[in-house]
């Protein structure tokens, strides 16, 4: 593929593609042109990219004319509706929804993991969860070093992962506590300030969420193990931005601390944060608008056989979401 680049954004104005936006620019990504589509409410906004302003244009079905490679990041619906357009254009689609991760004939990608499988697309890749993601990026080492079988895992997810009004509501709920009002309630179904909530995504027969099993089938896929399993909650934090997942994993393999801290140092992507004496291990705080995720709390896990206990952390909005679809582009770039 030409090194200069038509791309487009879908959902060029919310949370997530504001942050494909960025990073296009921060990583020099060889655009020739750039599409910046969104609902026709915001329509006629403008962003920067690279000193230019760019006008958003309305979200239609002939806007893919020309197109390279489209970003997608405006939710399931959206994509369902209008990748196919895309595709029949000529474009790459990069799908940062969950739309299509369960396709068989999708390839769903994280690159440090399996970068190879994006030559096996038919016109649309997808971008994993945000959790799974971050999940991955620790575990995956971990794996090459010592065969998972299984994992459980709590995860402590930023209000981020909710998109922009998530953000918002959080911010709201904070203000308003503190100046003594009550707090009102529009994205979450409780008060999320000063609060946690087990409850990411839609609750499903077996009681597990939506999110929660989204972690075990996306990484069987992303991974290439069929047999995995992951027993999950996912919690929502009062967290502004980046995610952060409590795991403790299975291997097939005797387990060394040692052995697993050195899998996480040389790994690409992550960076190893373990020095609990000194009160040194990854917070979100700290991970907020960096690209790498970070591992700590190594420890052999006491409930497991050949288990290790581990705490890893990630940008939702970048790693966990337009870092890893802009990774993805670049292997597209590539082919």
């Amino acid at each position: 593929m030409s090194n200069d680049l038509h791309v487009a954004i879908v959902g060029a104005t919310g949370a997530v593609g504001i942050e494909m936006l960025r990073t296009l620019e921060k990583r020099n990504f060889q655009v020739s042109k750039l599409s910046l589509l969104a609902s026709q409410r915001s329509a006629g906004k403008t962003l920067s990219f690279k000193g230019d302003s760019i006008t958003v244009q309305e979200l239609k079905k002939d806007s893919f004319h020309g197109v390279d490679i489209a970003l997608f990041s405006a939710g399931g619906g959206t994509s369902k509706e209008y990748a196919e357009f895309a595709v029949e254009a000529g474009a790459i689609v990069v799908d940062n929804s969950s739309a299509f991760r369960s396709d068989e004939d999708v390839p769903l990608v994280v690159p440090e993991i399996n970068a190879v499988d994006v030559a096996t697309h038919k016109g649309i890749i997808a971008n994993p969860n945000c959790s799974t993601i971050v999940t991955v990026m620790a575990l995956y080492p971990l794996h090459l070093a010592f065969g998972v079988k299984r994992i459980f895992a709590s995860t402590y997810q930023a209000v981020s992962g909710s998109g922009a009004m998530g953000i918002v509501e959080l911010e709201r709920q904070i203000d308003e506590i503190v100046n003594g009002k009550n707090t009102s309630k529009k994205v979450y179904p409780h008060q999320i300030a000063f609060n946690v909530l087990p409850h990411v995504d839609e609750f499903l027969e077996s009681g597990y969420t939506k999110e929660e099993m989204k972690m075990e089938n996306e990484a069987r896929k992303i991974m290439g193990l069929h047999d995995f399993k992951a027993s999950v909650t996912c919690v929502r934090v009062p967290v502004f931005r980046a995610h952060s997942i409590a795991v403790s994993a299975e291997f097939e393999k005797d387990v060394s601390v040692l052995e697993a801290k050195k899998a996480i140092e040389s790994a690409s992507g992550i960076d190893l944060i373990d020095d609990v004496s000194n009160c040194k291990y990854p917070l979100p705080i700290d991970v907020a608008g960096l690209d790498n995720c970070k591992a700590g709390r190594i420890r052999k896990d006491c409930a497991l056989s050949n288990g290790l206990s581990f705490w890893v952390v990630g940008d939702q909005l970048l790693k966990g979401a337009a870092l890893n679809a802009v990774q993805i582009a670049e292997e597209v770039a590539k082919l």
